[in-house]
């Protein structure tokens, strides 16, 4: 795979294609200062990105639409120079809210398609207003989810062309399968965006998707923030890795480039995300250099399965011991061979899951706790 700067695109299932270098724009907007983002993808997009991630719920796409039409009126690029991804977020997931939610997000960017549009989780919360939807006790409210449903009204809006390629985010191989096998399917999920960085290869969940021609995305390609109220803290730093370091030092680079370079040499489309100018170029520096078979071999086998990001979101812990039940069907945590491993992110389930609720949503409880874990 002949990679440069200016040419590093991937193809997609469907006939278009991605570049396998973005910028990601996730920032906590209560501590980030207004226009950073602004700034980040204009400056991005000077040094050379031409893939940008986002989503409605970072509450910034408006300064990345932004910046992109800056850039376009000024000459430096064209719309479909372009490859903005934006995601369907969780209390979206009913086949009616699907098209008005991404017709939101369209008129937020003010663009009139994005390249790529997915679903940010499997798991789906209460309909409404409300990102995180609580009860009177602070717990999140789960909603019954069909995902196929779902992915029915995802590829009407390819149709209609408010999104050039669809794709999911955070799925499984099972939640995958239920989408590939759905009767009467039109289109192929073209990716699937997940937590993949040296640390964290995912070799059968990527042995999977490029059976299945599907491109993984991996988010946190170098470990992550230690924003401990949702990065697990206790995981060791990937950028101080002395194998990292060796090779970055072989050829004149960060760790942090060794890493990208990794990915992208798996053919995993990476997104770093950062608000440094500093750290935007040096990220992107990455198309001058190309890893040896060997050293290839040696950071695969960096492997740890540490997963830095937490997916399950709840903190409540039931009180009638580590089982998780519906109706007849049940798992006893304390007969598990990997009972210490759930148990520790079963003190994140929210007591509703272990109270009669709608079976779909206990299996996509039961797939996320096995996807952190596996």
């Amino acid at each position: 795979m002949n990679l440069t700067a200016e040419s590093h695109r991937v193809p997609l299932n469907d006939g278009n294609s991605i570049p396998l270098l973005g910028l990601g724009t996730y920032a906590d907007p209560q501590k980030t200062p207004k226009g950073s983002c602004l700034e980040s993808v204009k400056i991005a997009i000077d040094t050379g990105y031409r893939h940008i991630d986002g989503a409605f719920v970072y509450y910034n796409e408006h300064e990345v639409g932004q910046a992109i039409r800056e850039k376009i009126a000024e000459g430096k690029i064209k719309r479909e120079d372009i490859f903005y991804c934006g995601k369907l977020w969780n209390t979206c997931h009913p086949p009616e809210l699907v098209r008005p939610t991404l017709e939101k997000t369209l008129k937020i960017l003010q663009l009139d398609y994005v390249d790529l549009y997915i679903i940010e989780l499997p798991m789906a919360f209460k309909p409404g207003d409300a990102i995180y939807p609580k009860d009177e006790n602070g717990k999140i409210i789960y909603h019954e989810t069909d995902l196929c449903a779902t992915w029915e009204a995802m590829e009407a809006c390819k149709d209609a062309g408010l999104a050039k390629s669809i794709g999911v985010s955070n799925f499984n191989r099972r939640q995958l399968e239920m989408i590939l096998n759905k009767p009467g399917l039109k289109y192929k999920p073209v990716s699937n965006q997940v937590e993949c960085h040296p640390y964290f290869t995912q070799p059968k969940l990527l042995e999977f998707c490029r059976q299945h021609d599907i491109v993984i995305v991996g988010y946190s390609p170098l470990g992550t923030s230690r924003d401990e109220t949702w990065v697990n803290v206790s995981s060791p730093p990937l950028l101080k890795d002395p194998v990292l370091n060796a090779i970055g030092k072989k050829y004149n680079k960060t760790a942090a480039q060794v890493a990208l370079r990794f990915s992208i040499q798996r053919g995993v489309v990476v997104i770093p995300k950062s608000f440094n100018p500093q750290r935007i170029k040096e990220n992107f520096q990455i198309f001058d250099f190309s890893l040896t078979e060997k050293e290839m071999k040696e950071i695969e086998a960096l492997n740890k399965n540490v997963r830095y990001v937490e997916l399950l979101i709840g903190t409540q812990r039931p009180d009638n011991g580590h089982k998780l039940k519906h109706g007849k069907f049940h798992l006893n945590l304390k007969k598990s061979f990997f009972t210490v491993r759930v148990t520790e992110h079963w003190k994140r389930l929210p007591r509703e899951v272990v109270e009669s609720p709608p079976l779909e949503i206990f299996k996509t409880h039961l797939d996320m706790i096995l996807y952190n874990l596996l």
